[in-house]
């Protein structure tokens, strides 16, 4: 069966009522049949439910479908995407060890690893977006652990040459980490490059419509047993309400995310030239300087475009307000288009150099791209950019 049938396929046991649709197990404990039975739980002896922070049917329902769609074995739901990430790290890197990462990253990761991981003794490299092979080898020290990485990254659509990153963890034997979001696996599966841990906000593209929040981590058995224990015992556990919602989104993942992609493209390509933009960036577009990676390693360019926008903050404020069909906001993965200033909401705590480097400009608008009529979409861009002079 095909990714698509199986997402619709995969669902919870039914139960003795002989429901069609899966059912919502919202419940914070599950019962032992007798005090033998628990113990049997409690020292896994069994495969059973204990409680909704380790494990629920239909939080496991959601984990099964990722999996799926990823190629790996197993893994771990949370309450956001950042829980998640931040899971991949703490439950792996110990003080003294080193990680390696592309410095193009959503703000809060940067925090993580600049901010929250040094308190414990955790050491980082950040390489270029163009970093060669040579650059993440000559990266690697004694005490190197991971390699992590976003591609595409947010909010600069940067990618990382995935085959190469896998080439880099095999030869020095590192855990290879990587963030999918903006991908979703529609559209590009990093387990195929040799990825041990893939990780997602599953708020964004997996939810669809702006409706819950949630975050998954999927790997190899062997990575998933330290997340696993680190998630349990934390406890940032996903809701089984939020992950009720999710699966049942996953069934039209697929239709989405092209429509999402065939819009954004579109919309790229009309808003290239218009007056007043000094930049549109999209990873298929001939003019996006690692076009022909996207074009190998993604099966489409996303639903993310930036536009680099000239006149400074004042010029983005009136831009904003002309906008009638895109909502304002920092969320991305909609139905509805959003868009966002990266520089002054999701990245505005990251170092000013970093956001030099990366290009994250006053200018700069985040823009993630719906399902609206695509004419809509172009003449409410148009007139706003061209209003806004």
């Amino acid at each position: 069966m095909k990714d698509t049938t199986k997402l619709i396929k995969i669902q919870t046991e039914r139960t003795q009522h002989g429901e069609h649709s899966t059912p919502m197990f919202l419940t914070s404990s599950f019962t032992f049949e007798d005090a033998g039975h628990g113990k049997a739980l409690f020292n896994n002896e069994v495969e059973g439910n204990i409680y909704s922070r380790y494990s629920n049917p239909s939080v496991q329902e959601f984990i099964d479908k990722v999996c799926m769609l990823e190629g790996l074995e197993t893994g771990f739901a949370t309450a956001s995407g950042m829980a998640a990430v931040f899971a991949g790290f703490a439950a792996h890197l110990e003080s003294g060890d080193h990680l390696i990462s592309s410095k193009a990253l959503f703000g809060s990761a940067h925090q993580i690893i600049t901010q929250i991981l040094p308190k414990w003794g955790i050491t980082h490299t950040y390489l270029e977006v163009n970093a060669t092979e040579e650059d993440w080898n000559n990266a690697v020290q004694e005490n190197t652990k991971m390699i992590y990485c976003e591609t595409p990254s947010n909010p600069g659509l940067d990618l990382v040459d995935l085959e190469m990153l896998g080439k880099v963890a095999k030869k020095h034997d590192l855990i290879y980490y990587i963030d999918n979001c903006f991908a979703t696996p529609v559209i590009q599966k990093p387990a195929d490059f040799g990825a041990d841990l893939i990780v997602h906000s599953a708020t964004k593209f997996m939810d669809g419509q702006g409706r819950v929040m949630g975050g998954i981590i999927v790997g190899t058995p062997e990575r998933m047993e330290k997340v696993t224990f680190f998630c349990r015992h934390t406890g940032p556990a996903l809701s089984p309400f939020n992950a009720w919602v999710l699966s049942k989104s996953l069934e039209t993942l697929h239709l989405r995310v092209d429509k999402h992609c065939d819009n954004a493209l579109k919309l790229a390509e009309a808003l290239q030239g218009l007056e007043g933009v000094s930049k549109v960036n999209y990873p298929f577009l001939d003019s996006h300087p690692q076009s022909a990676l996207a074009k190998k390693q993604m099966k489409s360019g996303g639903a993310l475009v930036t536009i680099d926008l000239e006149g400074g903050f004042e010029r983005i404020v009136r831009f904003t307000k002309l906008l009638t069909i895109p909502s304002k906001t920092s969320n991305l993965g909609d139905t509805r288009t959003t868009i966002t200033n990266p520089n002054t909401t999701t990245h505005s705590k990251v170092a000013q150099e970093i956001k030099d480097e990366l290009g994250i400009t006053e200018g700069l608008m985040r823009v993630s791209v719906g399902l609206e009529d695509i004419d809509d979409l172009i003449e409410d861009f148009k007139q706003a950019i061209l209003g806004s002079k």
